[in-house]
């Protein structure tokens, strides 16, 4: 990655001022530039989509839903996915290329709602602009990438917010609520898991297909290197998360929804050690039925000592004298245990927790904490109106977490330290060229 270059273009918070005054201030402000001029009287917030599709569509239309969003732009290398785009916003412009569309575009905000592979050049890409962006998750492929989109939206001083939309739910926040306020007492172990198995083993298929009219698979690799087209979903539109190079697996896919309420009712920084247990990839695709140990300092909510959470998905599962808690009660799908001093929570994947206390079922005195909308909440604080819950101050160091259980994949049945501070792991020196990776050559991504 190269540095960046310093940006021309007015702060984050002179274009908030503006988004929340709109225009009454302009006679009396002769030193408003071109740059904020493109805002509308009405003082809209002007977005852009990076992604037209699954839940690139599911991000825009949720954020457009705002009353004081403008969706002006999407990008996309598939135009085969734009129809529903063009049909729901006629008058915003086309792009395949993301670059070209930030080159030419005055904007607030974007939505980066593609793979993984391409959400870090994206969003610094974004950040570096001084343009708020949402982020979905995982926040980026790599642990470096992570890092960098954290300390560059802290240097640019805009609103972040990453796609991990159950953080705004009922259910999650009730979960961190009750666990603070002492529920379960100290929480001394967890164990979290996920159903789901976006692994794939098999060999990749020995043949080239034709690329598909409208679709620029150039674009859509984007900062990966070169290899040749292979079609019925091999990589796109399907199963490009199963791919080391495109996707995160299960634990990067959900890992980031499931660890979620975890994190913050543990208020966990980064761990000391993560152990996989499970199998490994192979050469392009990740490996289903993980099982990964993470070690974590302790904090206030934690037994003082060091905090054990275990990672499980595929068949994988929790043992049975851990199921065994829950007191008759179903494992969910997905989920977490989180084991106190004085009882055991359930946080289903997504449904309210359920905190047991001698076998037995405790409501009374519990609190309960209402929902809010996670995409309007970007907006509002785009506009200056409100403070995101899941700025990339804390969700950077979250992603940072669950993808060094990827990399621990890579050296199974071993104890990876990790050294946060310097982001390598010690005593281990293999395994550190797998938390940054390189670009193709010709890609540009600002960094700090």
């Amino acid at each position: 990655m190269t540095r960046p270059q310093p940006v021309n273009t007015v702060s984050a918070s002179t274009r908030r001022s503006f988004l929340k005054t709109g225009a009454s201030g302009l006679l009396a402000a002769p030193f408003i530039t071109r740059d904020l001029l493109a805002n509308p009287p009405s003082g809209q917030v002007l977005h852009a989509s990076f992604g037209a599709s699954g839940m690139a569509w599911a991000d825009l239309t949720s954020i457009a839903s705002h009353p004081k969003v403008r969706m002006v732009a999407v990008a996309e290398a598939d135009a085969g996915r734009t129809a529903e785009f063009r049909k729901r916003f006629p008058d915003a412009r086309v792009y395949e290329d993301y670059r070209v569309l930030l080159d030419r575009e005055k904007l607030d905000s974007v939505s980066v709602s593609t793979p993984d592979h391409m959400h870090a050049p994206m969003g610094l890409s974004a950040l570096d602009r001084g343009i708020a962006v949402y982020g979905q998750k995982p926040l980026t492929h790599d642990v470096y990438e992570s890092r960098q989109m954290a300390l560059m939206a802290a240097a640019r001083k805009v609103p972040t917010q990453m796609g991990i939309q159950v953080h705004s739910a009922k259910e999650y926040r009730t979960a961190v609520a009750q666990v603070q306020a002492g529920a379960i007492g100290k929480v001394n172990e967890v164990h979290t898991w996920s159903s789901k198995d976006w692994g794939d083993l098999s060999p990749k298929p020995n043949r080239i297909d034709p690329v598909p009219a409208g679709f620029s698979w150039d674009l859509w690799l984007g900062v990966c290197r070169y290899r040749p087209f292979i079609g019925n979903g091999w990589y796109h539109p399907a199963n490009w998360r199963r791919r080391l190079d495109f996707g995160t697996g299960t634990f990067g896919d959900m890992g980031c929804h499931i660890l979620d309420p975890v994190f913050a009712a543990l208020a966990l920084t980064a761990p000391v050690s993560v152990r996989s247990e499970g199998p490994s990839p192979n050469a392009d695709s990740w490996a289903n039925n993980a099982l990964i140990r993470y070690v974590f300092p302790a904090t206030r909510y934690t037994i003082p000592s060091r905090i054990p959470i275990t990672w499980y998905d595929g068949n994988q599962r929790p043992p049975a004298e851990i199921r065994a808690l829950l007191a008759g009660k179903d494992l969910p799908d997905q989920g977490s245990i989180l084991i106190g001093t004085e009882g055991v929570m359930i946080i289903p994947h997504v449904s309210m927790p359920i905190v047991l206390k001698g076998g037995k079922v405790v409501t009374d005195g519990l609190p309960v904490v209402e929902g809010v909308d996670h995409w309007h909440q970007f907006i509002d604080a785009v506009r200056g109106e409100a403070k995101t819950s899941t700025p990339f101050s804390y969700s950077g160091p979250l992603t940072e977490s669950i993808l060094l259980g990827g990399v621990a994949t890579r050296f199974p049945n071993a104890t990876l330290d990790w050294d946060a501070k310097r982001l390598q792991f010690t005593h281990m020196p293999d395994a550190n060229p797998w938390i940054r990776r390189s670009y193709r050559e010709g890609w540009n991504v600002p960094a700090i």
